[in-house]
């Protein structure tokens, strides 16, 4: 399988943009740009970010405009993805008939910019928490359809992922945990069903967290504990097992949290609450 850069598939993101432009150009097509614009004109267009912030969505954004222009539209990058940008920036030159390069415009920039915006929050969040030792990490809190390529924006800030769907690793919650009958019977359930897949078990007091670690537990997630609880699990595992905090967290209080010793913070507003980074078109 290609890759347009690294983790993120040429197959997934075609598939993406076709659905995209479908959705965008309708049964005939861009009335307006074919009723404007003459088919001969070629033209220069810059895209050029409106606010300062993180890159991310350049190849996507890039596939855009030559999937719309069929071998007519080149496009030269002035920035990559995963890089810090200012105001008034350009990120990437397009080249091709004005035609093309209107009718892909929308599509492009709303990829672009809802992508640049999931890394510019994400970006925030580890500065927020550097030199601490933990990381920021996303969850399946995604736009349906867009999972792959806000996984991909997040690692563009700086963030690692959590599992992509619900086969590649268990997560054992709470209505799991009342369905199983406990949470040590829960993990025990999941770990014979599944015994070599990646597991995580949520509690949400100390003493679960002392029986899980205890079972085996080597992924445990924190669920809705303040920094003084953190800690005190934190000294239980001793290293045993790795740690997440999840829930109550902020901007404000991530550098408190990621001090107590765990090794991750789950952020779903990194994908479900991120703004859009302001990026335009200028011919």
């Amino acid at each position: 399988m290609t890759e347009l850069a690294p983790g993120l598939p040429r197959d997934v993101v075609a598939d993406i943009v076709a659905r995209a432009l479908a959705e965008d150009l309708g049964p005939e097509g861009d009335v307006t740009t074919t009723s404007t614009v003459d088919a001969a004109t070629v033209s220069a267009a810059n895209l050029v970010s409106r606010q300062d912030g993180v890159v991310a969505g350049l190849p996507v954004a890039a596939y855009v405009f030559e999937t719309v222009g069929q071998g007519r539209v080149q496009v030269e990058f002035g920035s990559a993805d995963g890089a810090r940008v200012t105001s008034g920036e350009v990120l990437a030159t397009v080249r091709g008939p004005m035609r093309d390069l209107l009718t892909a415009e929308r599509t492009a920039l709303n990829l672009l910019g809802h992508l640049s915006g999931v890394a510019t929050l994400t970006r925030r969040w580890v500065d927020a928490i550097e030199g601490t030792g933990a990381a920021i990490r996303d969850t399946r809190k995604t736009m349906p359809g867009l999972r792959a390529l806000e996984k991909y924006a997040v690692r563009c800030g700086g963030g690692v992922n959590h599992r992509m769907s619900l086969s590649d690793a268990a997560l054992v919650k709470d209505n799991h945990v009342v369905a199983a009958g406990g949470v040590v019977e829960a993990f025990r359930r999941v770990r014979t069903a599944h015994p070599d897949l990646p597991l995580e078990i949520e509690v949400d007091t100390v003493e679960q967290a002392r029986e899980v670690i205890d079972a085996g537990a080597d992924l445990v997630l924190l669920d809705n504990m303040g920094p003084a609880l953190l800690r005190e699990v934190v000294a239980y595992a001793r290293g045993r097992a790795r740690l997440e905090a999840s829930g109550r967290l902020s901007l404000d209080t991530a550098r408190e949290v990621a001090g107590t010793g765990v090794d991750y913070l789950a952020v779903g507003a990194l994908t479900h609450s991120a703004s859009v980074l302001d990026i335009g078109l200028d011919i």
